[in-house]
């Protein structure tokens, strides 16, 4: 049977954490259960305890005091020093064969952009381990109420999508920051928006760049990546709800799982006896 898993992916600050504390209480709250991976160095457990941490194995803190590195140049290091040791990851999985796992990935975009750290991780994953993967990608929906902010958005998700293989959803967490009645109504075209109609709006502002953002639209509208949906902490239940369920569809979860024997109370009326 293969194993469903969830990749939590954006840059740093955008609320993955929070994201993934929301499903796993939202998949306790109807009776499903699910595990938090941590793949961040730096990173603390916050309202729900990793099941599996790659502190465990290696920490930013540790890399960066003895090797004399920076953030970045420390992440990168225990990233090299996972790939070295996925039997490491192989033995934490272990036997988690029906429960979803989330992967709690860093906010240094670079990882799967630039370095192909990530993307070897996701290989790994699936020839090694069986896992049907599902990438989010999270997004600010503060940021994104820009046009020129949404194309840098949209692109930094795309790069994603591109370098990973997976299918793909994409997010816009913090909804219930956005306050003001016109930024609303702002946001509602950028849940759902074309891309084109947005490179025009900036012509009168760029008109030296009007040819660039036009091309940059075309890119997004060709490649479809302009959906998103709204994660709303205001009203955690709706939304994650909606999530999870474009997630279990992209995983076909729901077919993977063991047909379940039935239980006593539900036995055929020919198998009762009335006297």
């Amino acid at each position: 049977m293969s194993r469903v898993g969830i990749l939590a992916l954006g840059p740093a600050g955008v609320g993955k954490s929070t994201f993934c504390n929301s499903i796993i209480s939202h998949m306790q709250s109807i009776g499903r259960r699910a595990h938090i991976v941590n793949l961040d160095p730096a990173a603390e457990a916050t309202e729900y305890e990793f099941t599996i941490d790659i502190r465990d194995l290696i920490s930013l803190q540790d890399v960066m005091e003895e090797m004399d590195l920076g953030p970045n140049g420390g992440l990168i290091y225990c990233f090299e020093f996972l790939l070295n040791n996925l039997d490491w990851l192989d033995e934490e999985i272990g036997d988690y064969n029906d429960e979803y796992l989330i992967f709690d990935c860093p906010g240094q975009i670079e990882l799967y952009t630039h370095v192909p750290v990530l993307p070897t991780i996701v290989k790994h994953l699936q020839q090694s381990l069986n896992f049907n993967l599902c990438a989010t990608y999270l997004l600010e929906a503060p940021f994104i109420v820009d046009n020129s902010k949404f194309f840098s958005g949209a692109l930094s998700a795309m790069s994603a999508m591109i370098l990973l293989e997976l299918p793909h959803i994409n997010i816009l967490s913090k909804i219930d920051l956005i306050k003001d009645e016109y930024s609303k109504k702002q946001l509602k075209k950028f849940l759902n928006p074309d891309p084109l109609l947005l490179s025009n709006e900036d012509e009168e502002f760029n008109p030296k760049f009007s040819r660039l953002n036009k091309l940059i639209a075309n890119l997004v509208d060709d490649f479809g990546m302009v959906q998103f949906l709204p994660l709303d902490c205001a009203k955690e239940s709706t939304t994650i709800s909606t999530i999870l369920s474009y997630i279990d569809d992209v995983t076909q979860w729901s077919e993977s799982q063991e047909p379940k024997e039935p239980a006593a109370e539900e036995l055929d009326e020919e198998d009762v006896d009335y006297d």
